[in-house]
Formats: C-alpha cells, structure tokens, sequence
C-alpha cells in the first residue's frame, strides 16, 4: 500500500478553518491523525469507520493543532504522541528533531525543522507527502510569530527543495484568501488567475482545496518567489525601497500580507 492513495489520507475539518489529517491502513484499519486542535471530529470519524488510532502527529505548540490531544489519549489510551522536541506541548512522548525518522504501517517520515511561525515546528515529508502545519500554504505561508524572516525564509527554502511531486497537507483552508494576495501582487499571472478559478468553484461546492502540488506552488505562491524577478520588482514598488536580498523581499511581502488578513 503506498501513500498515494489518495483515500488513506482524510481531511477533518475542525474549528474554524483547520484541517485535521487522518491517515489509514486500509489492510489493519489502524490510523494516525495530524494536528489534532479538535478531538470531536476525529473520533467521530474513527467510531464512524471501524478505525483503531495508534498514533497522533504533532507539528507545533499551537493549540489548534494539538489541543485535542489529551481527549484523544481518554479514547484510544497509550498512543505514542509524536512531536517536536522541546515543544511547549506536554503531551508529546516522541520526541522529534531533525531527520528523524517515523514509520506507519510501512510509510516512512522524515522529520524537517522548519522554525519561524513558531520556534519548535517541525514538518513530516515521505512518499511525495509533506505535513507541514503553518509554515507552507497552498498560495501562502504562515504568519512568523516566534522566529524572524530570516528563519522563516530559510524554512520554506527547505521545504522548497522537496521534489516537485511533493503533496502539501498544511494546517488551514487559507487556499482561496491567499489566492487573492498573490494576485495582488501578480496580477498577471496565468496560473494564480487560473487557479482562483479552480478554487473558488471547490469552495462554492464546499470543498477542499487541498493537498497542493509544490511544482504549482512554486509558480503560484509568492512567498515562495521572493528571488524572482516580478516578486522582487512588486515589492520593491509597494515598499518604495530598492531590496538587496531575497531575505528583505520575503519580510516586506509578509508584512504586506499580515496587514491584509
């Protein structure tokens, strides 16, 4: 069984906009979930499919995407709780860091350090699969609130550098809002104009937007084009400043964003 099939890997919508992520072994019905911020979805899914939860996945501190994991534990009892190391979430009793590997009925995770929304998120990447929580959107990034630019463009550098059939499973439904900004931004591009398209049609149906293909992320997502040239140029306009470094264009384009929503 691998992965890439899609059906093993469930969205779980949760409070306001979040994505809990469920994965399954169809042969043993055990499953994991991602980010738990909310216990109620995911077990009603598991009492819903038969499903056994042997493993719960944490990327970051945040409490919408681990707060649903001490009810979690009263339902499915000791379950190991994988996590960032030196992680304010307590609960954690598999400690994670760099390279790290994790192993699911045969899938494998590597473990990536991706500092910056918060200053012990971590990512999960294996067969063509990355969850990464709030540091990479799809058409968007996370807001820094623990690191700085610096740390946080050289997260999504890493993740970047992932192949270009990398599926991204990130922490919220921001696909559409983002969409909006990176046109603002780059108003004629084909591809976001293309995409907005797309998008807003799944959202009318009520739809996910996800997971994201990172080869369309890097023609899409401004955040992650901060050494291009029509980002550079864009910002460089909207700041009034002549910028030196990618680093300099990723601050000022998330500053740009964060005064948007």
């Amino acid at each position: 069984m691998s992965l890439r099939d899609e059906d093993s890997i469930v969205p779980l919508r949760a409070l306001k906009d979040n994505y809990i992520w469920l994965l399954h072994d169809k042969m043993t019905n055990q499953a994991w979930v991602v980010d738990p911020g909310d216990a109620k979805p995911v077990i009603h899914y598991l009492d819903a499919k038969n499903l056994i939860l042997s493993g719960i996945l944490i990327t970051h501190h945040h409490a919408d995407h681990s707060a649903g994991v001490p009810q979690l534990l009263q339902y499915a009892g000791d379950i190991p709780v994988f996590g960032p190391a030196d992680s304010l979430t307590h609960l954690i009793s598999c400690p994670l860091r760099e390279g790290e590997k994790i192993c699911f009925s045969g899938w494998e995770f590597t473990t990536i350090a991706i500092p910056g929304h918060t200053l012990d998120h971590i990512a999960y990447a294996g067969a063509d699969i990355l969850f990464c929580g709030d540091t990479l959107f799809s058409a968007g990034c996370g807001r820094i609130f623990e690191g700085d630019a610096k740390m946080m463009y050289r997260s999504l550098a890493k993740l970047n550098r992932l192949d270009d059939q990398t599926k991204i499973y990130c922490g919220h439904e921001y696909t559409l809002s983002n969409l909006y900004f990176a046109h603002l931004v780059n108003p004629h591009h084909p591809a976001i104009v293309q995409k907005i398209k797309t998008v807003e049609a799944i959202m009318k149906e009520g739809g996910c937007t996800l997971p994201s293909l990172l080869k369309d992320e890097k023609r899409i997502n401004p955040f992650l084009g901060c050494h291009t040239p029509e980002i550079i140029t864009a910002v460089e306009k909207y700041t009034n400043k002549k910028l030196d470094n990618p680093v300099e264009v990723f601050y000022y384009l998330r500053e740009w964003k964060n005064l948007i929503s």
